[in-house]
């Protein structure tokens, strides 16, 4: 499937991203253990760089605290893998998983 301004009304996981806001276009991002890139819409982009700040507190606080002690950031990043398994399942295969 094509990107174009249509694909803006998969609408993103987190409150605080508006795609309307975010200049139409691709950007590619690249998978830190596997090595593997991607192209995304600038919006998904913005949900991965979330998702993947998300994930790097997360493991931070846990390391930090013990495991589990970063349930709101974990949160987060579960939630942004579902919505990339949902919606980007390529993506996700790509960057995630």
């Amino acid at each position: 499937m094509g990107y174009n301004g249509t694909m803006k009304t998969i609408k993103p996981p987190y409150k605080h991203i508006n795609p309307e806001l975010i200049p139409e276009g691709m950007t590619t991002r690249t998978n830190p253990f596997s090595g593997q890139s991607i192209e995304l819409p600038n919006y998904v982009a913005e949900v991965y760089d979330y998702l993947m700040l998300a994930n790097l507190v997360a493991e931070k606080e846990d390391a930090k605290n013990g495991w589990g002690s970063s349930e709101s950031e974990w949160q987060i990043v579960r939630k942004g893998l579902d919505w990339f398994r949902q919606h980007f399942a390529k993506e996700y295969m790509v960057l995630l998983d």
